[in-house]
């Protein structure tokens, strides 16, 4: 008679177990989490060049009013407001302290 071979299976154990479940939760959630953090750069990106283009626009307004003030502060201006207000200038009249 032949002896018949009897392969055993091993079972595996509870910390076996929970390792391998780990190990295939990793590999599994490994491509979604790919996903979400190039999501999340992508709209973080959006977000920087939003703020970009309103640094832009706010630097526009700023030389805008810049440019303004320069305007109104000049001596033509000056001399000009002075007239609609009835009031004269006369350059005789300043002192200037050394």
């Amino acid at each position: 008679m032949k002896k018949k071979t009897i392969k055993r299976v091993k079972k595996l154990g509870r910390i076996e177990r929970t390792f391998y479940g780990i190990v295939v939760l990793l590999v599994v959630s490994f491509p979604f989490t790919i996903v979400f953090l190039q999501a999340t750069l992508s709209r973080i990106n959006v977000q920087v060049e939003q703020v970009k283009k309103e640094i832009k626009t706010q630097e526009k307004k700023n030389q805008s009013l810049s440019m303004k003030i320069n305007e109104l502060a000049s001596l033509d201006k000056i001399i000009e407001v002075a007239r609609d207000q009835g009031l004269s200038y006369n350059n005789n009249n300043i002192k200037s302290i050394d």
